[in-house]
């Protein structure tokens, strides 16, 4: 492929990568229940992914659940979170968003 091939793909691929991330980005109407830890749900879980993935995944987990969620997430995946941030991170998940949680049952 030419240079000039080369660029016109080049420039053709950031205009449309560019406005899928901006547009995948915005989490500006995503609000999370207010409660202890929702700071560091907010900092640390958005790190690596949307929030977005807290609303799926939350009919599905207890607990226990996103207890094995979030440990993943640190000793697989890497997250920079402490023992502390653990316990406070999966507390305000299993209390908002875990199958019998108000948020879940009452969208």
């Amino acid at each position: 492929m030419s240079l000039k091939g080369l660029v016109r793909s080049a420039v053709l691929a950031a205009g449309v990568v560019v406005p899928v991330l901006a547009t995948a980005a915005d989490e500006t109407s995503l609000r999370l229940a207010d409660g202890t830890g929702v700071d560091r749900v907010q900092s640390f879980c958005s790190m690596c992914h949307s929030l977005d993935y807290i609303l799926m995944n939350s009919p599905f987990q207890d607990n226990a659940g996103w207890e094995k969620t979030v440990n993943k997430m640190v000793k697989v995946m890497g997250a920079p979170l402490t023992a502390e941030d653990v316990t406070a991170v999966v507390g305000y998940l299993g209390s908002h968003y875990g199958k019998e949680s108000p948020a879940t049952t009452n969208p």
